[in-house]
């Protein structure tokens, strides 16, 4: 049940990803921007959600839970900011939350973030920002 409540709080956050913006003249298809694409994901349909669910998987199989001096587990809210960087790399800008274990087991989780296919804009790679809420 709490794995089910964690994806349902997961899923339901606001997570901004970049957007294709399309312009169409005659026979003729531009693509200004183009999310960043995580490893596993290149030949996938839909990018966005394999994305969705490759980031899924991570925090679910990289996320230690803290425990506080009686054994138990610590929960909180935290709001992570971050981008993708031009070489495809995960930049955290900021992690808040209410609880410090919480925050550092985050921090923890997000060093171990693949290197990613970078995002694009006008075909050249580029920063894309992201803001991820997770209720742990």
């Amino acid at each position: 049940m709490k794995k089910l409540m964690f994806c349902f709080f997961l899923f339901t956050g606001t997570f901004a990803f970049a957007q294709d913006d399309v312009d169409v003249k005659g026979n003729t298809v531009t693509v200004r921007e183009k999310a960043p694409v995580w490893p596993g994901c290149e030949s996938s349909d839909d990018q966005k959600t394999c994305f969705n669910q490759k980031l899924m998987e991570h925090v679910k199989n990289n996320y230690k839970y803290p425990r506080n001096d009686k054994g138990e587990f610590i929960r909180g809210k935290v709001v992570v900011k971050m981008h993708v960087d031009e070489e495809g790399k995960t930049v955290v800008t900021s992690v808040k939350g209410d609880q410090k274990p919480v925050i550092a087991a985050v921090e923890d989780m997000l060093k171990k973030m693949p290197v990613m296919t970078p995002g694009t804009r006008g075909g050249s790679p580029t920063k894309i920002s992201y803001t991820l809420p997770l209720n742990l």
